[in-house]
């Protein structure tokens, strides 16, 4: 499945590992999910994950930004003609479009306008419901 996820969702995961948006993280982490990302996300993963008041290790946070890097689907967008209440959550919108992602990850749905369930194809979803929504499709499998 195909994803963009916000820089707050990594932020979370990071430090709530066992929320919502820690699961999230774990599925990229373990690559059960196809992140879309580019030099622009990547850069701002960097640089709010390396901001002090987080306190998070920076060797730590550079393995993850590799690990991400290395695994993420390169995407080259085109500006989108469109407004958000937030313009820093527009390249994730880009991306997520051109990408042809099924879902863009946030924790802020209110940068996002909530007349639409979609934005140019794209579902914008908490990280709660994105969880609870893939749940729903994937079969439980048990071993013994």
């Amino acid at each position: 499945m195909r994803v963009v996820v916000d820089t707050n969702v990594i932020v979370s995961g990071l430090l709530n590992p066992h929320g919502a948006p820690g699961r999230v993280l774990d599925l990229l982490v373990a690559e059960r999910l196809e992140l879309l990302a580019d030099d622009r996300i990547l850069a701002e993963y960097r640089e709010v994950l390396l901001r002090p008041r987080f306190g998070f290790d920076p060797a730590d946070v550079e393995t993850l930004l590799a690990h991400l890097q290395t695994t993420s689907v390169a995407v080259i967008s085109d500006p989108l003609d469109m407004e958000l209440s937030d313009p820093g959550d527009l390249p994730f919108l880009e991306v997520a479009v051109f990408g042809k992602a099924e879902s863009l990850l946030t924790g802020n749905l209110r940068h996002f306008p909530r007349s639409k369930k979609k934005l140019f194809g794209v579902k914008v979803l908490s990280p709660s419901y994105f969880l609870a929504e893939i749940q729903d499709h994937q079969p439980v499998k048990y071993t013994l």
